[in-house]
């Protein structure tokens, strides 16, 4: 679906998802689901995506438990219900889902739908960073670096935030720039972390703006243009990723 070409487009897929769908067949009617849900190739259609994604859910097909408590933790088309959402989240979570997984530990740690707990926040985001989850990957690294739920630990949030950003999650190339700026983790190191967060802002992220102009005082003008050949590299490198990969 993601692939650019002159003869592919949105409605042939959500065609072809719709096909296999009819066959029972638990991606497609997730993807299917995913597709009504943003509007992709038709109109937003929340009471299609409900009904694919529990034709799915009663497969056991555990992304389906995800999406459904993404609907419910937003409130998209149902009734916004924090415990619904749990509920789906926790059984994505125990069928090795890491985006359930990643939005389980969420909900521990920001204390949402049941009382704060940071602890079993950090055990399911380090379910999903090791499931190679980027979200989880981050947040799991933010935990380390407040020491909030773990042991504060500079070279572990050093670590996963570097695994999370080598998948391209912005949030995570600016704390790894950050952790290079400040030598916290590693050494500092102000010509990488200037093209990590360069990478960010052009995937859209600008919340690292402020600390660009800050390293840009500290570097010459070749080390600059290296670091911002750096960061179009990974972006291009991305983009490769993304179009080889569609899963919802």
């Amino acid at each position: 679906m993601l692939v650019v070409g002159p003869d592919l487009n949105e409605k042939e897929a959500l065609t072809w998802f719709e096909q296999a769908a009819q066959h029972g067949y638990p991606p497609a009617e997730v993807n299917l689901a995913v597709m009504y849900i943003n509007g992709w190739g038709t109109r937003v259609n929340y009471a299609a995506a409900l009904h694919w994604l529990h034709a799915a859910a009663d497969q056991h097909f555990a992304r389906a438990y995800y999406n459904l408590g993404i609907l419910y933790l937003y409130g998209k088309g149902v009734r916004q219900d924090h415990n619904e959402a749990f509920l789906w989240f926790q059984k994505g979570a125990a069928a090795d889902d890491s985006s359930a997984q990643t939005n389980l530990g969420y909900m521990y740690d920001q204390g949402v739908g049941r009382p704060k707990d940071l602890e079993t926040a950090a055990e399911w985001y380090r379910k999903a960073a090791e499931a190679g989850n980027p979200l989880g990957q981050n947040n799991l690294a933010d935990l380390y670096l407040h020491g909030e739920g773990v042991k504060q630990d500079d070279s572990a949030a050093f670590f996963w935030f570097q695994k999370a950003a080598q998948q391209g999650h912005t949030g995570a190339r600016i704390k790894l720039g950050y952790m290079y700026a400040e030598g916290r983790g590693t050494a500092t190191d102000p010509k990488t972390a200037y093209g990590w967060i360069k990478a960010a802002q052009l995937a859209g992220d600008l919340r690292g703006n402020e600390m660009l102009h800050r390293l840009e005082q500290t570097l010459t003008a070749a080390q600059i243009a290296e670091a911002r050949e750096r960061a179009t590299k990974l972006q291009h490198a991305d983009a490769d990723l993304s179009a080889k990969n569609f899963t919802q």
